[in-house]
């Protein structure tokens, strides 16, 4: 992102408010009342507009001047908060959590699931897509810590893992009114007989299908 004015012109511009004049602004900065009053009006040039006015033995803000000194409030109040918020992303522990995924499993299920987790301050995240069984022995070694699919884990002595059901989903099947009259005569075999978009074989839902 490319400014045309420089956060030092900002601050220059705010102690000049909050100091009511350039005399004591300067002073406040240690600089001189020329240097300051020359990176103020470079701010005013860049933004286009006035910010102050004279005000009797002092200066004032124009409205352009009010606004902006709004937002030099808020920027400097969220700069003071650096020290504190670098000093504790440095300090946290960092915990890396590696998730599969299977690649016939919802989108929609899989961001729901993972909410809670992205919502973890001090968390890093990593999800790998794939094939259930690849997936599977990436977890037997220990490259994953989890992997969400919509089946269980097949029994396997070589593989020492647990499957826990997370939640459940009903079936729902959708028709132009035309095959939905066709498919309700002796549903579910009347099925057979109707041209269905069905799930790939990479979601367990097809198998049961099938």
């Amino acid at each position: 992102m490319s400014l045309s004015f420089s956060y030092r012109h900002l601050y220059y511009f705010w102690a000049v408010a909050k100091e009511g004049g350039l005399t004591r602004a300067a002073e406040r900065l240690g600089l001189s009342v020329q240097t300051v009053s020359t990176q103020v009006r470079e701010l005013e040039q860049a933004l286009g507009a006035a910010l102050l006015k004279p005000a009797g033995r002092g200066l004032t803000l124009t409205d352009a001047g009010q606004a902006a000194l709004e937002v030099a409030e808020q920027i400097f109040s969220l700069g003071e908060t650096l020290p504190e918020r670098v000093r504790d992303a440095a300090t946290a522990p960092a915990v890396r959590l590696a998730v599969g995924i299977s690649d016939g499993l919802p989108k929609l299920v899989v961001q729901r699931l993972l909410q809670p987790i992205i919502d973890t301050p001090h968390l890093r995240l990593l999800c790998h897509e794939d094939e259930f069984d690849d997936l599977l022995g990436d977890l037997a070694l220990h490259r994953l810590d989890v992997v969400l699919a919509d089946r269980p884990a097949p029994p396997n002595p070589n593989l020492r893992v647990y499957s826990h059901p997370l939640g459940s989903s009903p079936m729902a099947w959708f028709a132009a009114p035309r095959w939905a009259a066709a498919a309700a005569r002796d549903f579910p075999a009347s099925l057979a007989d109707v041209p269905l978009l069905l799930p790939t074989d990479h979601a367990a839902v097809r198998l049961r299908l099938n």
